[in-house]
Formats: structure tokens, sequence, C-alpha cells
């Protein structure tokens, strides 16, 4: 954005320190406008945005983020993170941008459970983990969960991210636990209702129940 001033009232502008400066004298002719530097300002827009993955480009890039980080780079997994749950009608995978490119995941899903989802493959691609983009992840989970009649989200953390989610409002609900054959610690976080309604989603039957 540039911003142009007139020089009225015996004041100018001064582009190259930010000062205004009086500039009129007594019997002069006008002054022109000056123009002072473009400065480049990013309003009102979050470079971050928490999307379902809900076309066939969306998804590719989710499962690209997850096997980069799971697999190749963390070894969770030999060959490949997927599991059942991905083929499930009810499962939300989540796909963050940052300015537009691909740059972390989570998945949900309910447990079968009245009212209990589980959340996991939090994956941010290391490019990108200082952008903050974790915590819209968890709390975009979270949010969708409770839109789908979710009563209590659980999750098991590694180790180095509980005190992450504690300030997001989680709490630790066990002792260390093995998951998928590393240390865990189980977490849990209630849900309330949609503030969000459009992440209710559509409604998918399973068996004799209806779910979102």
């Amino acid at each position: 954005m540039t911003a142009v001033l007139p020089e009225r009232a015996g004041l100018a502008v001064d582009g190259r320190e930010g000062r205004v400066a009086a500039t009129a004298r007594p019997g002069a002719a006008p002054s022109r406008i000056r123009p002072v530097r473009p400065v480049n300002v990013l309003v009102g827009v979050d470079p971050v945005v928490c999307r379902p993955a809900a076309d066939a480009a969306a998804r590719a890039a989710h499962h690209a983020i997850r096997h980069a980080v799971f697999v190749e780079e963390q070894g969770v997994f030999a060959d490949s993170d997927l599991d059942a749950h991905d083929a499930r009608e009810d499962v939300v995978h989540v796909l963050a941008t940052h300015l537009g490119r691909p740059a972390g995941t989570v998945r949900l899903y309910p447990t079968g459970r009245p009212g209990e989802w589980l959340g996991d493959r939090l994956a941010v691609l290391p490019g990108f983990r200082s952008a903050a983009i974790g915590g819209p992840l968890v709390r975009f989970a979270v949010e969708t969960a409770g839109a789908r009649d979710g009563s209590r989200m659980r999750a098991h953390v590694q180790l180095p991210n509980e005190r992450f989610f504690h300030r997001l409002g989680w709490t630790t609900d066990g002792p260390v636990e093995t998951y998928v054959g590393h240390p865990h610690v189980p977490m849990s976080i209630p849900l309330v209702g949609p503030v969000t309604p459009w992440l209710a989603g559509r409604r998918v039957r399973v068996g004799a129940a209806v779910q979102r």
C-alpha cells in the first residue's frame, strides 16, 4: 500500500524518517504533493488456513505431508502411515496451508463411544514450523469434532508436545503409554457446540447411527 498525503496546513510527511515537518513559508506558492516510499503491509489476512481436504488434490497434499513427517523424517512408520481409518466415510482429513502452500495436517474421527472423537496425524512440515501452524490445526480439529456432536476429544500426544497441548486447554489423562511403538501421553479436551456451523459437514450413515 502506498500512502500519499497532501502538504496541507503547513505540514508534510517526511517519507525518509516518518516525521511531520513544517514546510509552508509566508507568501510561498502552494507545494506539490510529495510521494512517500511504498510500504508493504499485510492487513486483515491470516496466512494460515485450515480446511477439510475435500478434493483429490487437497487429499494428496494431506497424505504427502504425513508421509514426509511420520515416515521419512521421524521414522514412526516404516513404509506408510495409512491405515483403515483413512478409508472411513466419517473421518475428517484436514489440510493447513500457509499463504496458499500446503504446510500441515491433522486427522479426526469418532471412536464409536458416545460423543468421543480421536485426533491424530498432527504434522507440520519442517519449513513451516516457525509459522505457528500447529495451534490452528489443533483448534480446528477441536471445533470440527464439537460441530459434529462430539463431547470429548482424545489424542495420543508425543512427549515433547505435552506442554503445547496444555496451553491449548487439553489435560493429561494418564501415564506415558506406548502408541505406534513410541512413547506418548494420553490427553483430552471437552468439546462445545459449533462456533462455525459449516464445520458440521454432511451427514454420514454408519450402521444404524447417523453421524455428521
